[in-house]
């Protein structure tokens, strides 16, 4: 190592000493948990090996980009799951919707991702599969192939739905006893 690495290396280890414990309780301050402002703290500290030099205030360097790198991690921590709830949030129930929607809802839901993915680019957002291909870098034909593999699992769930439903539709619950009839006397002749 040179001399100029030396004494960045050195500085960066006496910043982290003098500073490490005091950044992560500001990381907790700030919403992070403790593993998370960890990482941020460990990220700050690669970027500061990094720079060319050590920076005037090295103190106030290292406190502000800490504090904007905890600022960004919560932003994206925060965009992820706002991302992931919308996406869970439109395979669950819509007031408004009718049983067969719930019920192709809840099927598309249980498809593997990559069916799922395939039905979704072709309806909602009238694909070609040649696109699809091209968007998930697989073949048109793999494309095609997931399409009406999913397909077919949809109308088979809706299918095996539908005839569970008709099966309990006709079936009616009796109260007490079974009584049975006399039959009826034959009329008489007149």
């Amino acid at each position: 190592m040179t001399e100029v690495s030396d004494s960045k290396v050195h500085w960066c280890e006496e910043l982290y000493e003098a500073q490490a414990a005091q950044l992560i309780l500001y990381g907790r301050a700030l919403g992070l948990s403790h593993g998370e402002a960890e990482d941020v703290l460990q990220d700050t500290f690669v970027a500061l090996m990094k720079q060319p030099a050590a920076p005037e205030k090295p103190v106030h360097y290292c406190v502000r980009s800490f504090r904007n790198k905890a600022l960004n991690y919560k932003r994206g921590l925060w965009r992820r799951l706002t991302r992931e709830w919308e996406s869970r949030r439109w395979f669950e129930k819509d007031w408004d919707e009718s049983p067969q929607e719930r019920a192709a809802m809840h099927h598309l839901a249980e498809l593997p991702r990559e069916q799922r993915e395939v039905i979704v680019l072709k309806i909602w957002h009238q694909h070609t599969f040649e696109t699809i291909g091209e968007l998930l870098e697989i073949s048109p034909n793999t494309a095609a192939g997931r399409y009406r593999y999913g397909l077919q699992k949809l109308r088979a769930g809706l299918n095996s739905e539908t005839t569970e439903d008709q099966a309990h539709e006709y079936v009616e619950p009796t109260r007490g006893a079974i009584t049975l009839l006399d039959p009826a006397s034959p009329l008489a002749a007149s």
